[in-house]
């Protein structure tokens, strides 16, 4: 699984950026975290407002700051 932050490294990027890191973490999923701050690349991905947060490629949250509970229940949709 790939979990993608993506976000230009501001507080509210990096904050979920954590919350995701702690999330994998507590689940003991077999994830990649990857933070992506290259402006083409997120825009390619559909994203107009940061923070956002995709697993394998598809985008399931912009503009928001997940909680780390929030991050496990999208895990555990996919």
């Amino acid at each position: 699984m790939k979990l993608q932050i993506l976000g230009t490294g501001c507080a509210r990027c990096n904050m979920l950026e954590a919350n995701v890191r702690a999330a994998a973490a507590e689940t003991g999923i077999d994830a990649e975290v990857e933070k992506v701050s290259d402006l083409d690349r997120i825009m390619d991905m559909g994203v107009m407002i940061t923070p956002a947060f995709a697993i394998d490629g598809n985008v399931v949250s912009a503009g928001k700051i997940l909680t780390k509970e929030q991050v496990i229940r999208m895990i555990g949709e996919k």
